[in-house]
């Protein structure tokens, strides 16, 4: 050890032997033996006093220096990212690849950046959290769970293959609002400075907010009571002000019809939220718009298949497209007894009579789920697949469908005109089949004979259509896993941020 003995009267360097298992060896290296002087001397017959050479002198500046620079590395790595986006929900949460900021670079973001406000917890996040609260019949949290799209996928052992299984969920048709606010989050093109946004996000749950509401003896003043607080707080926001919502848009997850009450009769179905004055400017995404509003865009109801790389996507499209199919056209839904004239009531009794060509799922009798796999299955069997209205004109069997390869048949104009403009073809006739509702009430064999008309030509060539633009209505787990590719939410996000930049520099940039 050192030696700090006062008999010393000269300092003699001090041997250090490195040891290892406490035998002393013989080592080349330099560090295997080396000399030191020690640092303070104490003579008895002189004052104390201290001194330093010039060599260790050396040796202590540098070790203080490392050690400055260590302290400053941890404190650095310790210190809160001033950036670091809104606090998410567990249903929420994504990997850490996927939380990166766009502060104002450009990069991929062609049509500029998108800015997500960080809302009271009570407009979304408390939702999730009583979840159980949400329907006044089941609790919502398992169709919310995993970011919105639900439990996994079970049952499709025969149907899909074994390493396309995870990316399949039981996703719920109404689950949009809470998909796109977990896609926001992990957004190539989001920036945490509202002062390099092109687009301001409002992560507001309203669907959700509204559904507890629907139903029973609620008032109307219950629809509207959350919406018209959220409009409250948004209003006092610095970049609302200084563009009155013109450059903001909003998830609505349900049909627009339900967000559209004219008046304050509590008989009146559904919440006034699109018709409150702070929401004139406001663009509204829902899963299907009014086409009298021009500031409502549709984009695609969600289906199962949620792929976790084009990999996923490019071995789905090989399967459906050599799938052999059974039968010409199927129709998969339930009767609406109480419904007057029911249509499906008619397509229901037509095909369960034509049992050579059609493939009939019956969901009053079998269980129709999300996705499930008596769905899945009565697609991928038929070439063409039934498609009427649903609650509104469109419905997500749609999707569920073309998922399948299967060429939709549409009953009414509704349906497909004005509606998905930057997700499907502008020429429906390429991908789908219309045969007026009208007609087929006369005369159910229209159906038939229309269908028959198409070669297996023009069938594989619809449906190669289909799987051209199949990724453009799907929903991705994640930002950034499909390479090149864009899926629904990025097409939505192109299409928005592109209308928001057109209106900014006041000129026409071109679809």
């Amino acid at each position: 050890m050192l030696n700090f003995s006062g008999n010393q009267q000269q300092s003699q360097p001090i041997n250090f032997d490195v040891e290892h298992h406490h035998q002393q060896q013989n080592l080349s290296s330099p560090i295997s033996k080396f000399k030191i002087f020690p640092l303070f001397r104490t003579d008895i017959n002189t004052p104390t006093k201290s001194y330093i050479t010039s060599r260790l002198c050396s040796w202590l500046l540098v070790a203080f220096l490392f050690q400055v620079l260590f302290i400053f590395l941890v404190t650095t790595n310790n210190t809160p990212n001033s950036q670091s986006p809104p606090s998410l929900n567990k249903h929420q949460q994504h990997d850490n690849k996927n939380k990166s900021i766009n502060n104002g670079g450009r990069g991929e973001c062609e049509y500029g950046n998108v800015y997500v406000y960080d809302l009271p917890p009570m407009f979304n996040k408390e939702l999730l959290d009583h979840c159980d609260n949400l329907d006044p019949w089941s609790s919502r949290c398992n169709a919310l769970s995993n970011d919105g799209f639900g439990p996994k996928a079970t049952g499709l052992d025969q149907l899909v293959p074994g390493n396309l299984c995870p990316a399949w969920y039981w996703t719920d048709m109404y689950s949009a609002e809470v998909i796109y606010h977990s896609r926001m989050m992990g957004y190539k093109c989001r920036t945490s400075n509202p002062n390099n946004a092109t687009g301001y996000y409002i992560p507001f749950y309203v669907g959700l907010s509204i559904g507890r509401y629907l139903w029973y003896n609620f008032t109307s003043k219950d629809r509207d009571r959350s919406s018209e607080m959220m409009l409250d707080w948004i209003k006092d926001q610095e970049s609302w002000k200084l563009s009155n919502g013109s450059d903001h848009f909003i998830m609505l997850g349900r049909l627009t019809w339900d967000f559209r009450r004219l008046t304050d009769d509590d008989k009146e179905w559904g919440s006034k939220f699109a018709y409150m004055p702070l929401m004139k400017n406001v663009m509204k995404v829902t899963v299907e718009r009014s086409i009298w509003d021009p500031l409502e865009v549709s984009v695609p109801y969600p289906t199962a298949f949620h792929p976790r790389s084009n990999v996923d996507i490019l071995q789905w499209q090989g399967l459906i497209r050599a799938r052999k199919r059974s039968s010409l056209f199927c129709f998969i839904g339930a009767t609406r007894k109480k419904i007057k004239n029911d249509f499906r009531g008619v397509l229901m009794n037509y095909c369960k009579k034509e049992t050579e060509k059609c493939k009939v799922v019956d969901c009053g009798v079998e269980k129709c789920y999300d996705g499930a796999p008596a769905i899945l299955e009565g697609f991928l069997d038929s070439d063409f697949c039934f498609q009427p209205k649903g609650d509104g004109f469109t419905r997500r069997s749609f999707y569920d469908c073309m998922l399948a390869g299967s060429i939709p048949v549409y009953f009414w104009e509704k349906s497909f005109k004005d509606q998905y403009k930057w997700h499907l073809p502008n020429d429906a006739r390429s991908y789908s089949v219309f045969i007026d509702h009208g007609v087929v009430r006369n005369n159910t064999g229209i159906i038939r004979s229309v269908l028959e008309k198409y070669s297996k030509d023009e069938i594989k060539k619809m449906r190669e259509t289909i799987i051209g633009f199949m990724p453009r209505f799907l929903y991705s787990r994640y930002s950034g896993d499909l390479g090149s590719i864009k899926d629904a939410f990025d097409v939505a996000m192109d299409g928005i941020l592109r209308k928001f930049k057109e209106q900014k520099e006041g000129k026409a940039i071109k679809s």
